[in-house]
């Protein structure tokens, strides 16, 4: 079986899932994600663990040797081993397939499931894995009223559930074709996100928004020394450099700030599944703008974010922020109301002399002024040439909003005086009630970047200088890029042809209803 057709029976079966449990009134759709994604991670921990044990033994010439059967006593000789190597700790008995095998008829399921789950997370206390296990299975709360009203109802669902999952097509771990555990993830994560609008985007950029802002920071680079999210909500943004480069390519891992907790917790399950070792990822929980987590890990070569669009934060009521060696270079604050270009500038701050970020922001930082009228962080910005392109994206992208976001492109090294501006608002197809980026929008797109020259109708490149004659250092794409409207070709024969048929139908209608009338009357 191909990778599409892998993929395509794969979402057939979440979706059939989510359709039972959801629609079916068992669980609802938030909870059925939460407890869906926690026991899929169960599942996934299981076999990664199971199969690193079982190749280590048959190296060794233990051909026949099986983790899952053999005793919890046996396996205890081996635990220092795979905590150092995995991050935690699973007993035989614990395994999933061992746990599923017997779930259908046991009436303390849910017990069985939660100390396994505490089990868990206390095999790596006091381990350097602590934080990055600790809380991981905080949702998936098999006692709560969610799952079911009586233990016998929670029970029938987590035994549907176990036997859902073990039955998900994501073949044998160590010769799946594709990055099942993952694709798993990310569909039922966007599944989740495209019913759940406004608050599904706040946590789930869509894929190829994610492709786009990578490859971008990628380049022409073969590696990446390590990659920041300072909003990283589940971890897609960070993942996509794994995907595209392969996770060996970055080097020093995967960095994130999250401030949600269910988000957070999402987030650290995303690097497990897409099998990123637990000290290649440092996820960190708290708000960026007033307590950041990673003061020693910057700076990055490269930063990809989509932070909260005009978002209030503390600003210039906390006395400290104008001395904050983040904000303090442009010798003004991001305005209470407004964070965007807090973030931008935390952003900037951590990017190395050589490194790039590119940030999805909302359009009103290329124009909004102050109370004074003046430009603000947009003017250090510009003068202290750190933009180096501005990607203007079609509307109806996420999953909330339905604004015409962009992405700024922010670099130390730039080899010009200049800021490409590129219009990409055509660059979509039609997906539903949502637009979407094709990977033929993505290369072209990319395209622009790279050349950056003047097109017509796309992409110009203007002179810092020319910016800064107008006083309000406008950076508006449509300012530079005058665009050039699409016509639509008419075939006006087949279009008269449609009318004329049209008009026929019209007067036999109209035909069958007169004589309607008629025999009425006459009767």
């Amino acid at each position: 079986m191909n990778n599409k057709k892998e993929r395509e029976e794969l979402h057939k079966v979440i979706w059939k899932a989510a359709t039972d449990f959801v629609h079916g009134g068992k669980v609802a759709a938030w909870d059925f994600k939460e407890y869906f994604l926690g026991i899929m991670f169960y599942r996934f921990i299981s076999e990664n663990i199971e199969h690193y044990v079982d190749e280590n033994q048959h190296k060794a010439g233990l051909l026949d040797f099986s983790y899952r059967n053999i005793s919890d006593e046996e396996a205890l000789f081996g635990k220092t081993q795979i905590l150092d190597e995995k991050g935690l700790f699973i007993l035989p008995s614990e395994l999933f397939c061992n746990v599923r095998k017997n779930a259908k008829n046991n009436d303390n399921l849910n017990v069985i499931i939660s100390n396994v789950f505490d089990n868990i997370e206390a095999s790596a206390r006091g381990t350097s894995s602590e934080n990055d296990v600790k809380g991981l299975f905080d949702s998936v709360d098999v006692n709560n009223n969610k799952l079911g009203e009586t233990v016998i109802e929670r029970n029938e669902n987590l035994s549907k559930l176990l036997e859902v999952i073990g039955e998900l097509p994501l073949g044998d771990y160590k010769s799946n074709t594709i990055d099942l555990f993952g694709d798993a993830y990310e569909y039922l994560m966007s599944m989740y996100a495209s019913s759940a609008g406004k608050k599904g985007g706040e946590f789930f950029t869509p894929q190829e928004v994610g492709e786009l802002l990578a490859k971008i920071v990628i380049d022409d680079k073969n590696s990446i020394n390590k990659v920041y999210d300072p909003c990283c909500g589940s971890g897609g943004l960070l993942l996509k450099f794994s995907k595209i480069l392969g996770k060996e390519k970055i080097k020093d891992g995967f960095y994130g700030q999250e401030i949600n907790l269910t988000t957070y917790n999402l987030c650290r399950i995303n690097m497990f599944l897409h099998d990123i070792n637990y000290n290649k990822f440092d996820i960190a929980r708290g708000d960026t703008l007033t307590d950041p987590k990673h003061w020693n890990d910057e700076p990055f070569d490269a930063i990809v974010s989509n932070p909260p669009y005009s978002i209030p934060w503390a600003g210039k009521s906390n006395p400290l922020f104008i001395n904050d060696e983040r904000f303090a270079p442009a010798g003004i604050l991001a305005p209470e109301s407004k964070a965007d270009l807090a973030f931008t500038m935390h952003m900037l701050s951590w990017l190395s002399p050589t490194g790039t970020a590119a940030i999805v922001e909302f359009p009103g930082i290329l124009y909004r002024t102050n109370e004074k009228g003046e430009p603000g962080i947009r003017k250090y910005l510009i003068e202290n040439n750190y933009i180096d392109t501005i990607i203007q994206l079609p509307a109806n992208l996420f999953f909330g909003p339905t604004i015409a976001t962009c992405i700024l492109v922010l670099k130390k090294n730039k080899k010009d005086n200049s800021i490409l501006f590129i219009d990409a608002s055509n660059e979509f197809v039609k997906n539903g009630k949502k637009n979407k980026l094709t990977d033929e929008n993505i290369s072209n797109i990319l395209k622009y970047y790279k050349l950056r020259t003047n097109i017509d109708g796309i992409s110009k490149l203007v002179s810092i200088n020319d910016i800064l004659t107008d006083e309000t250092y406008n950076l508006s794409v449509s300012t530079y890029v005058e665009s050039i409207k699409v016509t639509e070709k008419i075939d006006l024969t087949s279009l008269n042809e449609e009318i004329l048929k049209v008009v026929t139908e019209e007067n036999e209608l109209r035909n069958k209803i007169d004589d309607l009338i008629s025999r009425y009357k006459e009767n």
